[in-house]
């Protein structure tokens, strides 16, 4: 997914190893995003934000849905480039036909994981399907480290089996959870997984103490521990636990998505659709993008590509990650 804002913030995040700690579980609300266009389906992000950069190599989380594309218009985001970081599409409900320079072309779909790395740089194109009446998911992006940020473009596709829990289940799509590993590839230690809860169910998580986690919330009345976290917030909990406790207070079924990775040491600067390490870097796959060079061409969409915003007149200070 692209970040369509007209006016991108540009972050440096990372470092600062000294900041205080939070509480045990920090909760994290949403901003509203549109897509574009007068219809916009309208996104809910809470990574980046003033309050957490990073959780892990996790930097940008968008959760939509249950969006009626028959009064959004659904989703249809042109040809649009990355650099330095891998996008991870995860969906509820619903289709999205994806195409990237690659030449993949590829469905998402429910329980269903789509990764694709920028790396050097890569372009893609995301468009709901006319299948498609609900659609409802999560857009993730992973910041690439430094030594890998220039790797070559690629795309995975995997279908993980269900993993029962105590009161519910669990999608591990990348890393290992309940006694379950995903094959897909990362460039560091990641945890991601969906995981549904039953009404009134409690089940406790075996976790890696080296990870710091966030507990996104898409449904249900959901404690993190001992912290409420409603729909569209997420709680976060810093390194050093072994076990994490979820429990469903309500009457309906609840799900949320697990992220997880150790803290991600180096300062990195996200601006738009890219991930890189200084100001300089951002300009170059700028400039490179409106070039038309370096992140190749998406072929079968009906439509020109996203032109890249105008950059600020100057780099914003660095922010370091809040421990």
């Amino acid at each position: 997914m692209s970040n369509t804002e007209t006016r991108p913030a540009e972050l440096r995040c990372g470092g600062d190893a000294e900041a205080a700690r939070p509480a045990d579980v920090e909760v994290l609300t949403a901003r509203d995003v549109p897509l574009g266009g007068p219809r916009a389906m309208r996104v809910r992000r809470t990574l980046p934000q003033r309050a957490r950069t990073l959780i892990g190599a996790w930097c940008f989380a968008d959760h939509y849905g249950p969006d009626d594309v028959t009064g959004t218009g659904g989703m249809d985001v042109a040809p649009h480039p990355h650099t330095g970081l891998q996008t991870v599409s995860w969906l509820f409900s619903g289709e999205i036909e994806h195409r990237d320079s690659l030449g993949s072309h590829a469905y998402v779909r429910p329980g269903e994981l789509n990764l694709m790395t920028g790396g050097h740089g890569i372009s893609h194109s995301e468009v709901s399907t006319p299948r498609t009446t609900i659609l409802h998911g999560v857009q993730l992006w992973v910041a690439l480290p430094g030594e890998h940020r220039a790797t070559e473009r690629d795309f995975r596709h995997y279908v993980p089996d269900p993993v029962p829990l105590e009161g519910g289940e669990a999608r591990v799509f990348l890393g290992s959870l309940a006694g379950d590993t995903s094959p897909v590839r990362t460039f560091t230690p990641l945890l991601g997984a969906e995981l549904t809860l039953a009404p009134g169910a409690r089940t406790t998580l075996g976790l890696d103490p080296d990870f710091e986690h966030g507990v996104l919330v898409d449904s249900g009345d959901v404690l993190v521990g001992d912290t409420s976290v409603r729909p569209a917030e997420l709680g976060y909990t810093a390194p050093g636990r072994t076990t994490l406790t979820l429990t469903n207070r309500g009457a309906e079924a609840a799900r949320v998505v697990l992220l997880g990775g150790p803290p991600f040491e180096e300062e990195i600067v996200m601006w738009w659709n890219f991930v890189g390490r200084s100001h300089d870097d951002i300009v170059r796959a700028r400039e490179d993008w409106m070039k038309g060079t370096r992140f190749g061409e998406v072929h079968g969409y009906d439509g020109a590509p996203l032109p890249a915003p105008e950059l600020p007149n100057a780099p914003l200070k660095p922010r370091g990650r809040t421990r």
